[in-house]
């Protein structure tokens, strides 16, 4: 898969209301079993907190690859 390829798949995602949804629960699910986690289980509380870190890291990326884009369609320097 090449550059553009890849450009083109992360706007696709990103424009993909099913996506953001999917995207929004699986965060939310997350963020409810870290808190909701019983205080003893360091374990648990560190996974979900990982996930949530994880999806959001993924969306970052998703989002740095469309702006990269936009920047170098411009002339923008890097």
């Amino acid at each position: 898969m090449n550059s553009d390829e890849r450009i083109t798949a992360a706007r696709a995602l990103l424009n993909n209301p099913l996506f953001e949804r999917l995207m929004d629960d699986l965060e939310a699910a997350a963020v409810n079993g870290c808190v909701n986690a019983k205080l003893t289980d360091h374990e648990s509380r560190a996974a979900f907190a990982a996930e949530v870190r994880a999806i959001r890291n993924f969306r970052g990326k998703l989002k740095f690859l469309t702006e990269q884009a936009k920047s170098e369609g411009t002339g923008a320097p890097a």
